[in-house]
């Protein structure tokens, strides 16, 4: 790979790439806030109401892999192209919705082109920065970007509620995606074959199955999430996706070109890079929503409160995400990601005992501190596996891996959360702590909270094993910007 710098052009275009993926992450969290008063205007039941809430999540995490490989077949400059005049298009087209049907097509559309723009953000990122200090940063730039769009997502969204109608939330992606289209033909790299690129068109059978096994999956575990495990249908989801996704992987082995080449699941580097980002997602997620609704049912603070509390820890996030790629030009990976880890443990066992809302926001952003370094040394240590002729497969698997840890965690634990509440509540309190009476509150807020340090306690444990696995798994990668030993070389993954 060549070492040429990147200059003025590229990190004007990385800023024109991070907006519209800042508005990609708001999109996720900027609804919350508006689906009481657009279920009002729109007459929408409680069934078309979640449906408005999870088709953008379900079709965005079902696309991503398939986006991936088209961009790397397509083109990724033309697929991000693409991906944001549909993405405008459809923000238009649900702001202006007038009826609950009309409103979910736009948010599926709005979650197809979002898988569009994620992957191929990406994969342009590790073309445009071949310097691998200068490649390090871009990505922490690029994450800050998804950071922030979870963090500021309901701020933005009760600015815009207490001056504008509800279409107003959907809106304010279109400048980002007008933006990109003016600029990105003069400031992204063009779309060039390269010889090891993939050569086969795109085997539509895999794609058919990749979606007919996360669909299942994603809307089997966020079902069981929200109502348990009595409900056949959630179930039954979730175990037709696993059993297509059984035959999706036997595929893959057998193709010349496959969506998603397992055959890097063989490499220990790739394997522990990507499974430690999922666990990252999947446990300490969960912990977030716990703590979101902490704020709001045992704290008593109200939604716009409960979201500026949240802002220190997404703030500590977004530092430890610039720092860390600084910090990794003189600090190996293995200890710079395990050091990290050990940080993040340290918050979560501070959760484990938290008896306040100052001790619980201090634990999650310790967290967030240390969960940088493996954010930003993980990406780059799974999207560089594969030549950059592949960059946009790696980079939707990646992503992929993130979203099903956040579903399946929140899930998981989440039932692990109910559990202990259950045991811990007093008599007549109710299965949740929304719902239980004025006169055992108290009672029931301390039984959530038992739930809640229970699920930071079971965390910190996961993730201090990770943090040991990263240190024995990783420990043969150089620093940034430095070449490995002959004998730690590890090759690109080639055809």
């Amino acid at each position: 790979m060549s070492n040429t710098r990147a200059g003025r052009k590229e990190w004007v275009g990385l800023a024109v790439l991070a907006l519209p993926s800042l508005l990609v992450s708001i999109d996720l969290f900027v609804l919350l806030l508006a689906v009481p008063r657009l279920s009002g205007d729109l007459a929408a039941s409680s069934t078309e109401q979640l449906w408005i809430i999870d088709i953008y999540g379900f079709l965005l995490s079902g696309f991503l892999i398939t986006m991936g490989a088209v961009g790397d077949r397509l083109g990724r400059r033309r697929l991000l192209f693409g991906g944001a005049a549909v993405f405008g298009v459809a923000s238009v087209a649900a702001a202006y919705a007038t009826d609950p049907i009309l409103l979910i097509a736009a948010r599926a559309l709005l979650g197809i082109a979002g898988a569009a723009l994620g992957p191929t953000t990406l994969a342009l990122i590790f073309s445009m920065f071949r310097e691998p200090k200068q490649r390090a940063t871009a990505v922490g730039v690029w994450l800050t970007s998804l950071m922030g769009g979870s963090a500021i997502g309901p701020v933005v969204g009760g600015v815009l509620l207490a001056h504008f109608w509800w279409g107003s939330v959907f809106l304010i992606a279109v400048p980002a995606m007008v933006l990109l289209l003016a600029l990105g033909p003069a400031l992204l790299p063009r779309d060039e074959r390269v010889a090891d690129g993939p050569k086969a068109p795109l085997d539509l059978v895999s794609v058919a199955l990749s979606l007919a096994a996360i669909l299942p999956a994603v809307y089997g575990i966020k079902e069981l999430a929200r109502h348990g495990a009595d409900r056949p249908v959630p179930l039954a989801a979730l175990v037709f996706g696993l059993l297509v996704a059984v035959v999706f992987v036997r595929r893959q082995r057998a193709l010349d070109d496959p969506l998603v080449d397992f055959r890097l699941f063989g490499r220990p580097t790739f394997r522990t890079a990507l499974g430690s980002m999922f666990v990252n997602t999947m446990l300490p997620g969960a912990t977030m929503v716990l703590i979101t609704q902490y704020l709001l049912l045992v704290a008593g603070y109200p939604p716009l409160r409960a979201g500026l509390a949240m802002l220190p820890a997404v703030a500590a996030g977004i530092l430890s995400t610039q720092i860390a790629p600084l910090a990794a030009r003189r600090i190996r990976p293995a200890p710079l990601i395990a050091g990290g880890l050990a940080i993040s443990v340290a918050g979560l066992l501070l959760l484990a005992v938290a008896g306040d809302p100052a001790a619980v926001i201090t634990g999650f952003a310790l967290f967030n501190v240390g969960a940088g370094p493996l954010v930003t040394q993980g990406t780059g240590i799974v999207v560089g596996a594969v030549p950059p002729s592949r960059a946009g497969s790696a980079a939707s698997l990646a992503q992929t891996a993130n979203e099903f840890g956040f579903a399946l965690g929140v899930a998981v634990l989440g039932s692990v959360a109910a559990a202990v509440y259950r045991a811990a509540a007093p008599a007549g309190a109710g299965d949740s702590l929304a719902t239980a009476p004025a006169a055992l509150l108290d009672g029931a807020r301390a039984a959530y909270t038992d739930g809640l340090h229970v699920v930071a306690a079971i965390s910190a444990v996961a993730i201090a094993i990770t943090a040991l696995l990263c240190l024995r798994t990783l420990r043969h990668l150089p620093r940034v910007g430095q070449q490995p030993a002959a004998q730690e070389r590890e090759p690109v993954l080639k055809q």
